[in-house]
């Protein structure tokens, strides 16, 4: 992709409701853009990292053996009033009706439309183990959104469901989901702990949630010093590990990620059943799994970033690799510029080429603000057949002759 061809609306302005580092470089890079209280739009450097992320969540699921569908984002009232859980959501539903009357909402969660559509066509156990899952739109109806995409109130969400003839079945996906869900977050070159958690308004018996290790984070989870149990502290009193009698240490994390044991809870109320291998009417044993896609960009930069601006992790990076032209007015820079892109293209590497008319000082800060993982400057020098290398985590620069300048690149990446 050329930097002209590809609108990164960068800037220097701080927006006036942004706190969390993320919150503001995800804006000032130009990766997304707020149009209204807890509302964002992926710009596409914000798009193309959505998607890099949504396809390591989708790969690791499909490893798995879980099943993508796609359900509606309008649902039915009547599913949740089934349900009970109207009531406990309260305010945080969007709800409206049609032209005939009818009452539907926008889900924040999709455990009574998944019931329905299993219910519909699973009959008998031959038909179980069973696990659905989509990576689509939610909304809640925060009462005060804040910190980007942190806590907006539409966003992007990985919501899987488990079907089970039994309790025991339901905990052997339950930990298979746990051990997905690690590989998830290790793929993103994320810093994490797995913490019990409290059930909330999901319900069920027990859940787990996956928490980014962040200073900004709203969670306080305690956390063992050595081995790798961890909790909120809404559910652990807090001071020494249950698990080895070591030191519980206060810290702060991101929510991203949460599993849930949820028993015969919504297939009871949703009078969901299956025949059993006796004939026997047996209610759906549940588990239901989320994962938060688009907080996730934002976690990557609470975790990932610098005075300067964000930087992305390998799995994340809208582009792996950067090339800046310094001064475009140069015949012999763009060509060297536009022959390595091109070999790196061909070699199915995602390559940004920076080819714009501005101030090589405007190109670099922009490269620092975005954060893509490595740069490829070809500049004053070139006339000795050497180029300059930069490393966006540390900074460093290098410089490399020209001859050797591809394979140095295709090591880097």
């Amino acid at each position: 992709m050329r930097f002209s061809q590809i609108l990164i609306p960068t800037t220097k302005e701080t927006p006036n409701d942004a706190s969390l580092v993320s919150h503001i470089y995800l804006i000032r890079a130009g990766f997304i853009q707020g149009y209204s209280s807890g509302l964002y739009n992926f710009l596409p450097l914000g798009k193309i990292v959505l998607d890099k992320v949504r396809a390591v969540v989708k790969d690791e699921l499909d490893k798995a053996g879980a099943m993508e569908v796609s359900l509606g984002f309008v649902t039915p009232s009547s599913f949740w009033k089934e349900s009970g859980r109207i009531e406990k959501y309260g305010k945080e539903l969007l709800r409206f009706e049609d032209r005939h009357g009818a009452e539907f909402l926008l889900s924040p969660t999709n455990e009574e439309s998944m019931v329905n559509l299993v219910k519909g066509s699973v009959k008998s156990y031959k038909n179980l183990p069973l696990n659905l899952y989509q990576i689509n739109l939610k909304f809640r109806d925060e009462i005060r959104p804040r910190f980007g995409l942190m806590r907006g109130r539409e966003f992007l969400m990985k919501d899987a469901y488990s079907f089970h003839i039994d309790n025991e079945d339901m905990l052997r996906e339950f930990n298979l989901m746990e051990d997905t869900y690690s590989r998830i977050f290790t793929r993103l070159g994320l810093d994490f702990r797995i913490v019990e958690a409290d059930s909330g308004a999901i319900g069920g018996s027990g859940s787990k949630e996956f928490m980014i290790l962040a200073d900004s984070g709203e969670d306080t989870i305690k956390v063992c010093e050595s081995c790798s149990y961890g909790a909120n502290i809404e559910v652990e009193t807090g001071e020494v590990c249950p698990k080895c009698n070591s030191k519980l240490n206060e810290t702060k994390g991101i929510e991203a990620g949460h599993i849930f044991q949820l028993g015969t809870q919504y297939s009871d109320a949703l009078d969901a059943n299956f025949l059993d291998n006796n004939g026997k009417a047996q209610p759906f044993v549940m588990g239901t799994y989320g994962i938060g896609v688009s907080r996730l960009l934002a976690g990557i930069i609470e975790q990932n970033h610098d005075d300067k601006g964000c930087i992305w992790t390998k799995e994340s990076t809208p582009f792996s690799v950067e090339i800046i032209i310094s001064n475009i007015k140069k015949k012999e820079e763009v060509v060297e510029a536009t022959k390595l892109y091109d070999e790196l293209k061909s070699k199915g590497i995602d390559v940004l080429l920076d080819d714009r008319r501005d101030r090589f000082g405007a190109k670099i800060k922009d490269f620092e603000l975005i954060g893509i993982p490595t740069a490829v400057v070809i500049g004053k020098k070139l006339g000795d057949k050497l180029v300059e290398i930069v490393d966006r985590r540390t900074l460093e620069k290098t410089e490399i002759e020209l001859d050797n300048l591809l394979d140095e690149v295709l090591k880097r990446v």
